[in-house]
């Protein structure tokens, strides 16, 4: 893959990550201005994710048919209008259409993904899809500290910022992005929005069915932590928001210099498949000892045992997932992907939440857990090489 197209697309998805990280702490203090109540709240943050598993598989689907540059155009310049509406928000209503319309037009990182799939051998996609992990995760560090610092101007103030970032970026790309699918690859059937058949076609090749169901269990048990971490660590350790705050930065750093720099030569050294049954296994271990710990040390160890398990897993499973593609349906087969991840950052919080307040603190991460067990079960069923698959689906 040429140097050149690579990096653009990372540095794409880097600032629309940045873009994303500046909204997401400050939204609910947003809606409080506005006298949203917790559930309000609640439904307000899932709907992002909800029109995301709605509508990704279409731009997906639509990208193997006109091309990625166009789509991620798109996107961009839908991150753009949605921030901006974010900005000049003056009711809850317009907050919800604000992050509906973000999420309807987010298909940048799953198209971004089909971009290096178009425009990488099997050697070194592993390592390109790490890089994109890696730029998501600079680019969710440095949001939230940005959205934090330009709140306190007003709360429309970082929904401007990111607005002015997402119109660089569409300037950026439509100059410098060239087209990554050949149109002797490209797909002629019809697109059509709620097209649920691409998620039956997609599942017909039981690896890639497999792949997805493995990132959607990952994505559950990972994500309940967004509400059952913070939660724990200030009933046993007394922590706040600013000391969570440096718990997830830590995560965040662990996944950065994995992905970044060691995901290529452990990918060549090991494989995708392996890869990912360690680092859902490491999820597991993390997950079910973390409510049994109470000293700062073994937290830790945990935490960094969370964040090499999931740096090694995402990554892996993007990677390995594109190459039980054919080639000319990436967008199609990362979109149904990126779709259901979505619907699992739905149910993960809900989830979290839910468990915690009926069974106890621990629970989040015990039934966590259990979705990562089953993950891990059919990690192991999965076909060691995609040729395998190929042959399968035909």
């Amino acid at each position: 893959m040429r140097r050149t197209p690579a990096y653009i697309v990372l540095l794409t998805v880097f600032i629309d990550l940045v873009g994303f990280g500046i909204i997401i702490p400050l939204l609910p203090f947003y809606a409080q201005h506005f006298g949203a109540t917790p559930t309000v709240i609640g439904l307000l943050t899932a709907s992002y994710s909800l029109m995301q598993f709605l509508f990704v598989p279409f731009w997906g689907r639509l990208s193997d048919r006109i091309g990625r540059r166009p789509i991620i155009l798109m996107s961009v310049f839908g991150s753009f209008i949605s921030y901006l509406v974010f900005g000049f928000a003056g009711s809850i209503p317009i907050l919800f259409l604000s992050r509906m319309l973000a999420g309807f037009m987010g298909a940048n990182i799953s198209t971004a993904n089909a971009y290096i799939a178009d425009s990488t051998t099997f050697e070194e996609r592993a390592k390109y899809m790490g890089l994109i992990g890696a730029a998501f995760g600079v680019g969710f560090m440095l949001g939230p500290f940005i959205g934090g610092v330009m709140s306190k101007i007003s709360y429309g103030a970082p929904g401007f910022l990111a607005s002015g970032l997402s119109l660089v970026n569409v300037v950026l790309a439509y100059f410098l992005l060239p087209e990554s699918l050949k149109e002797n690859s490209r797909k002629t059937k019809r697109v059509s929005f709620f097209n649920f058949s691409v998620i039956r076609e997609s599942f017909r090749n039981p690896a890639i069915a497999g792949l997805v169901m493995v990132f959607f269990f990952y994505t559950i048990a990972f994500s309940n932590l967004y509400v059952a971490f913070p939660l724990f660590t200030g009933d046993v350790f007394k922590y706040g928001a600013e000391a969570n705050g440096y718990l997830f930065a830590y995560i965040g750093l662990i996944g950065i210099l994995i992905q970044g720099g060691a995901t290529g030569r452990l990918v060549k050294k090991y494989g995708e498949r392996k890869l990912i049954i360690a680092g859902v296994a490491m999820l597991l271990v993390g997950l079910v000892f973390v409510p049994g710990t109470r000293t700062l040390g073994s937290l830790l160890l945990l935490t960094t045992v969370l964040a090499i398990g999931s740096a090694l897993s995402s990554p892996s499973l993007t990677s390995l997932i594109s190459k039980h593609a054919t080639e000319g349906e990436h967008g199609t087969v990362l979109g149904v992907s990126s779709s259901f991840t979505s619907l699992a950052r739905v149910i993960g919080p809900f989830w979290g939440g839910f468990i915690l307040g009926t069974a106890g603190i621990a629970w989040p991460f015990y039934t966590g857990g259990i979705m990562l067990m089953a993950a891990l079960v059919i990690a192991l069923r999965v076909p060691v090489h995609p040729r395998e698959s190929a042959a399968t689906k035909a």
